[in-house]
């Protein structure tokens, strides 16, 4: 089941040295509420700067949807230092508001309570809002306002000129971009171990689940809560947020030109059910425009190839003018049990599981062999928990023990972890393959069945809320330990100088400007 990797861990041993250097960078989203719970009404808040151009500290789907992003960087601590200063600096910036501590939200009565995310009245603002308002019309509020954490990682140029031979990025970026794309088409095949370990949203507030034939598989408890006994993250389930229409993309990771072609033409197909809703009626937009995809980052996955682009620049026009830059890894649950929704423990499982992706034999895959991958993530998603539980190779031809199949990959990851442990005395790559492996044959130490006992004893509201609050006064307790007060004033007035700036700049109008963004 899991590929022979032997030659590329003892090739890795001997070249110890060419994974310093990783980068890594933390996008975590939460929802703002009330101290009842409920869904903060509160626009996002000016004391903060601009949502639109803020680097560090903006929304997400929704208006209440904070979404704290930390700048590149090669240190786990500081990472999560500086993501943790910027849950501290907001708290306060929040007043009585707390931060809803899980993927899946709750106390949202109606749909019409989520208001989309706003970013002023430039052309760039109003199309981020307009894009929001596609995305509700086409799959529901609802399903834009489950949270979670996403991962970018990239690995250090000397481990591509080691492993390759290139002589430098911009030369090998072919070479670099092929290196990831394997590294992609093996988080298909064995990324189910992530929701596995990590999972943490076994169940939904029940008036989150509007389909009653939904409904009647889940299990209710008396304090509202839905939940699936071995469930994982039914926020990556179909109750989640899934793209129907996207399964018949075929888009695959062989290539970087025919993924691009791939996005490409979902951005320029036009889809007969969201022509349904009108693209521009009675004079008010209802989408972007009535293709697959409006734009390319409604792809839903659950990785993805990422470059940063140049002003005006699609991400798959980056892509193909430098290659691949770094992955982005968006199957991480909030973890509930830590303030800012992720650990070290979590980064350091991720690291050692990517690198291990990019050195393991990863055979192309079509679009159909990439469909049957899923059927794993949904057998872990749904019930990975479940005794005795399986995973099946290729399209289903062969099963193996979970468990089994994961003590063989944390063998490999051990290997992994001492390699990135070579200059650390305390092992912390070590300790962290000798913690988790523990749990495919103790799934009660899992996050989802943690989150799932205290959502059982409390109610999903109860936990949620205490938690809220306990992370409140925590974090109002806690001085800033990389960025200052200042820091976060002078980032407040550059952005809003900066939307105000291109609020006043433009020369197109919103027409013009959205019938260029549709060439």
């Amino acid at each position: 089941m899991i590929p022979d990797v032997s030659k590329s861990l003892a090739w890795l041993e001997k070249h110890y040295t060419i994974l310093e250097g990783i980068q890594r960078g933390v996008e975590r989203e939460t929802l703002r509420i009330r101290p009842d719970g409920s869904l903060s009404p509160t626009p996002f808040p000016t004391e903060i700067g601009s949502a639109l151009t803020h680097p560090w500290i903006t929304t997400d789907f929704a208006e209440s949807m904070l979404e704290f992003i930390s700048p590149v960087n090669t240190n786990i601590e500081y990472t999560l230092t500086f993501l943790r200063d910027l849950h501290r600096y907001a708290n306060i910036q929040i007043h009585d508001e707390l931060m809803w501590p899980l993927s899946m939200p709750c106390f949202v009565g109606n749909e019409t309570d989520i208001i989309l995310a706003q970013y002023g009245n430039s052309n760039e603002g109003r199309l981020k809002t307009l894009y929001r308002e596609g995305l509700k019309n086409r799959y529901g509020a609802m399903m834009q306002i489950i949270s979670g954490v996403h991962y970018n990682f990239s690995l250090p140029t000397a481990f591509w000129q080691a492993k390759d031979g290139i002589k430098n990025a911009e030369e090998g970026k072919e070479v670099i971009s092929d290196g990831y794309l394997k590294l992609i088409r093996n988080y298909y095949r064995f990324g189910w171990v992530i929701p596995y370990l990590f999972g943490a949203s076994p169940s939904v507030c029940q008036s989150f689940i509007k389909d009653p034939q939904k409904l009647a598989e889940f299990s209710k408890q008396t304090n509202g809560s839905c939940f699936l006994p071995y469930a994982t993250s039914l926020r990556l389930s179909d109750i989640g947020y899934t793209n129907d229409a996207q399964k018949q993309l075929g888009i695959t990771f062989n290539d970087l030109q025919t993924y691009v072609d791939g996005l490409r033409k979902a951005t320029h197909t036009r889809s007969e059910r969201f022509s349904q809703i009108g693209v521009k009626v009675n004079g008010i937009y209802r989408q972007i425009n009535d293709n697959v995809l409006q734009i390319e980052n409604e792809f839903y996955a659950p990785i993805r190839p990422k470059r940063v682009p140049k002003k005006g620049e699609t991400p798959s026009a980056a892509l193909l003018r430098g290659g691949i830059e770094y992955i982005e890894v968006r199957s991480l649950d909030i973890n509930p049990f830590s303030p800012i929704g992720i650990t070290g423990e979590q980064i350091r499982f991720i690291d050692l599981f990517l690198i291990w992706c990019a050195i393991a034999p990863a055979p192309e895959m079509t679009s159909d062999e990439l469909q049957c991958t899923k059927v794993n993530w949904n057998r872990v998603i749904m019930e990975g928990r479940k005794p005795n539980q399986i995973i099946s190779l290729g399209c289903g031809n062969y099963h193996e023990p979970l468990a089994k199949v994961g003590h063989d990959l944390f063998k490999d990851l051990l290997r992994v972890a001492d390699v990135l442990d070579h200059k650390d005395s305390q092992r912390r790559y070590h300790h962290v393959c000798e913690h988790l492996d523990v749990m495919f044959d103790h799934p009660e130490l899992t996050l989802s069945a943690r989150t799932l006992q205290a959502i059982s004893d409390m109610g999903t509201a109860k936990f949620g809320t205490a938690l809220a609050k306990q992370y409140k006064q925590q974090l109002n307790a806690e001085p800033l330990q990389i960025l200052t007060e200042n820091d976060f004033i002078s980032q407040r007035n550059q952005s809003l100088l900066k939307q105000t700036t291109k609020e006043q700049q433009q020369q197109l109008s919103f027409d013009d400007y959205i019938q260029q963004v549709n060439k």
